[in-house]
């Protein structure tokens, strides 16, 4: 195409549209709308993947979880104590014996405390008993000083390390290695600060249980859990069918634990998520759909209107294809423009949600060009039909038009 001729269409397309101002404005909302309102399904769809894939990766995708299920009632754990024992840790030898491709375990313990110095200044934070094991199996990296090691464990040391958030709920923002904390009767000393944002005060497993006492253990198993760190060739799902066997056996196949496989989370949660942001780009297409028809009314109305000046054009040697060119330019123009006040209010859309909502939101590059794209193929296919109509009017019965 010629662009001199291009730039003729486009400029002539703007000088119309400008004659009517308040009907192109109304009319390119739709499309406004309709694009702002995809970025912003898109945003939510995007910052919604981010922080569950986080979780999922906080959890490990090499790792395995095994997690005791606490009973309900004093009924309920009598009748489970007559067949199990409840997650112990004979559990954990049997596994460190017979899992080939294990790595690292850990046990776990947790309990909230029922007082803490100094105060906290906001949610009281929760006492975790864990071996040295487990900073490797969640890949915690240490921001201060280090995770407390075997050795630490072995003596049952007073010494704790602190996830972020319970750093400086406690001792605010000044450097927390070699301060102390009161946990309950017992003082401990921050050997480490690490960079999870947790409100977690992590302290050696045989310091929990030589120190500290739960008062609400008689209703729970004597581990809470148990984290597993698989090699890497290990396939998860089958090390999972293996662990859920052995403790199958050890518990005489009552149901009063869980094995959790993040990898498998992990490859759910993509496909959740795929389908959760199809649906939503669907429902937001709709406004695009409405804006689309909202075009070729107006276009079609636009037609009628300047009838007599398409038989002008015609009779003064205007081919059809120059009047199907100048229509869609128009069209296409309104979609445009909508489609780029639409980012605008995209951006704003996903902001406010963000805010409002207190839900992580990301604008991508690819919602946006996928946002405006469909507006300018919406311009098209609904200023093609109006435009052809256009082309269509007899030039003779045109200038007869009143």
């Amino acid at each position: 195409m010629n662009p001199f001729r291009l730039a003729s269409d486009v400029r002539q397309a703007a000088d119309n549209l400008r004659a009517q101002k308040t009907r192109t404005l109304l009319t390119a909302l739709g499309i406004v709308f309709g694009v702002g309102s995809v970025i912003g399904m898109l945003s939510i769809g995007a910052g919604a993947r981010e922080e569950s894939l986080r979780m999922i990766e906080k959890l490990g995708v090499r790792n395995l979880l095994v997690e005791s299920r606490s009973a309900t009632s004093q009924e309920e754990l009598q009748q489970r104590r007559r067949q199990s024992p409840g997650l112990t840790a004979r559990d954990v030898r049997i596994l460190e014996a017979n899992i080939e491709d294990l790595e690292v375990l850990s046990p776990r313990r947790a309990l909230h405390p029922a007082q803490v110095l100094p105060k906290p200044s906001q949610q009281m934070p929760e006492l975790k008993g864990v071996r040295a094991t487990y900073a490797t199996i969640h890949s915690m990296q240490p921001v201060e000083g280090a995770f407390f090691n075997k050795a630490d464990d072995d003596a049952s040391a007073a010494v704790c390390v602190l996830g972020q958030t319970a750093k400086v709920n406690l001792l605010g923002y000044d450097p927390a290695l070699g301060k102390f904390v009161k946990v309950n009767d017992t003082w401990l000393e921050v050997v480490g600060v690490v960079s999870e944002e947790s409100n977690t005060v992590y302290i050696p497993l045989n310091t929990f249980q030589y120190r500290f006492w739960d008062r609400t253990s008689f209703m729970k198993d004597e581990l809470d859990g148990v984290d597993l760190r698989l090699k890497s060739d290990a396939r998860s799902v089958e090390v999972a069918k293996v662990v859920t066997s052995i403790l199958n056996g050890t518990h005489h196949n009552v149901q009063d634990f869980t094995v959790t496989i993040p990898a498998a989370l992990l490859a759910q949660q993509q496909q959740t998520q795929t389908i959760f942001t199809y649906v939503m780009v669907a429902i937001a297409a709709i406004s695009l759909l409405v804006g689309g028809i909202g075009i070729m009314n107006i276009v079609l109305a636009t037609v009628m209107e300047r009838t007599r000046e398409i038989g002008i054009r015609r009779a003064t040697g205007a081919r059809r294809v120059d009047i199907i060119r100048q229509f869609l330019t128009e069209s296409v123009l309104i979609s445009v423009g909508g489609g780029a006040l639409g980012i605008c209010f995209g951006f704003f859309l996903s902001w406010l949600i963000a805010r409002a909502a207190e839900w992580k939101t990301i604008v991508t590059t690819s919602s946006v060009l996928i946002a405006f794209s469909v507006s300018v193929v919406v311009g098209i296919v609904f200023g093609i039909y109006p435009a052809m109509k256009a082309a269509r009017i007899d030039p003779i019965e045109a200038l007869r038009y009143e």
